[in-house]
């Protein structure tokens, strides 16, 4: 993700301003947070809250919100991000390209993680997890954040070039049996989390971009998206259904909301817009008004369901609230009264947030090429699973602030 940094100050001067801390700890309780649910999922007997609501039932648990706090976060690093590229770089061409790449980048490891478990193995000549090891290598090498001395710029290209190639290599062998028993390729249905993020990343800035110089735009967009959202999950509007995501990115809108939110968000705290918004004390107060009106038009959306599932603009927008509610508390403790010892841990997944995304799928893939079953057969029920998504959510960011001490970082 996009590293948070203030942008420039003013039209005529470029000035590099300190870190935003409490986006990178943002970022990084979500990250550690979706790493704990996901590792959850998989222990049985606890409360029905440790576990995403039914998409028939009209309810939201905790694990429903972390999703949308990615989307939040995503968005507020768009503004502080174009900023600093406009900053270097004044051309629009290379911008929209960028942005472009990026999107396909996410949708490229999304489709990796999605169809992991797909293969036929008599297929493509080996075990998919081994398949999936081999295609997110490749992903890695292509992507990796390598040292730039001038001695050793060969070597970065050819590593480049041979993580693009096994990741082309492992899409063009990859097999998949129907339930007819026909063979097919990459299964696009479902781009998984990384996809859904590239798609909400793209619509989010092809709406904020243009309109970036206007104070309220990123404010007033959120109404037209809450307004498709709710026709859509009223049933009046069924196209997003049947045309899919790539042809409409924006879906029902409700993913795009919630990174425009982010972006609204962002305009208050940070970068070239909170100007107006210039005292901590004004910042704080916008950004509570700004919770409230989304709390209750979540409250007075509540007639359409509220579902992840089904992604309602209830769970949109209460979604929206706590995030903005979540982070103007982490701005007021980190970057206003600079308490950040206690978020020491959040640094990796904050700072190097992809590679930490990928690392469990990794560790996933790996003990499964290796017919390792104990970690999936002990410790699964009740508080010793609990127990064990700790240790294991632990282990992960443990083995990524290893790889960030090294410089190991993947960036798109």
């Amino acid at each position: 993700m996009a590293s948070a940094q203030l942008g420039t100050q003013t039209a005529a001067t470029t000035v590099q301003a300190p870190r935003v801390v409490s986006i990178d700890v943002f970022r990084g309780l979500t990250m550690i947070l979706m790493i704990f649910v996901n590792e959850l999922a998989s222990v049985k007997g606890l409360p029905w809250w440790n576990y995403h609501a039914p998409g028939r039932v009209d309810a939201m648990t905790y694990v429903d919100m972390v999703f949308p706090a990615f989307l939040f976060i995503l968005g507020m690093a768009i503004p502080l991000a174009t900023e600093r590229r406009l900053s270097k770089d004044p051309s629009h061409r290379r911008l929209w390209g960028h942005i472009l790449l990026r999107s396909l980048s996410l949708l490229v490891l999304g489709l990796i993680l999605a169809n992991a478990s797909a293969g036929d193995p008599a297929l493509i000549h080996m075990p998919p997890s081994v398949w999936a090891i081999l295609a997110l290598l490749g992903a890695i090498l292509f992507w990796m954040v390598y040292p730039q001395p001038e001695t050793g710029k060969t070597l970065v290209k050819a590593l480049r070039i041979a993580g693009l190639v096994l990741m082309i290599a492992m899409f063009a062998i990859f097999r998949r049996t129907l339930k007819d028993g026909g063979a097919a390729w990459i299964s696009t249905s479902y781009p998984e989390i990384l996809g859904l993020l590239g798609f909400a990343y793209l619509t989010s800035c092809l709406l904020y971009i243009p309109t970036r110089r206007w104070r309220w735009a990123s404010f007033l967009w959120l109404i037209p998206l809450t307004t498709f959202c709710a026709l859509c999950s009223a049933h009046w509007i069924e196209f997003p259904h049947r045309v899919g995501l790539y042809l409409w990115p924006f879906s029902n809108g409700s993913h795009t909301l919630i990174a425009m939110a982010g972006v609204a968000t962002s305009t208050i705290f940070v970068g070239q817009q909170s100007r107006h918004w210039p005292t901590v004390r004004s910042r704080i107060l916008a950004a509570l008004a700004f919770a409230a009106v989304t709390l209750i038009a979540a409250y007075l959306l509540t007639p359409l369901g509220i579902s992840k599932i089904r992604a309602t603009p209830t769970w949109s927008l209460y979604c929206v609230g706590s995030s903005i509610l979540l982070f103007t508390l982490l701005y007021w403790i980190c970057d206003v009264q600079r308490h950040t010892r206690w978020a020491a841990f959040t640094r990796p997944a904050g700072a190097n947030t992809l590679l930490t995304y990928l690392l469990p799928d990794l560790w996933y893939f790996a003990i499964r090429s290796l017919h390792i079953t104990w970690f999936r057969t002990h410790f699964a029920w009740g508080m010793p699973g609990v127990l064990r998504a700790v240790v294991f959510t632990g282990f992960i960011i443990a083995i990524a602030a290893v790889l960030t001490r090294f410089r190991l970082r993947l960036q798109l």
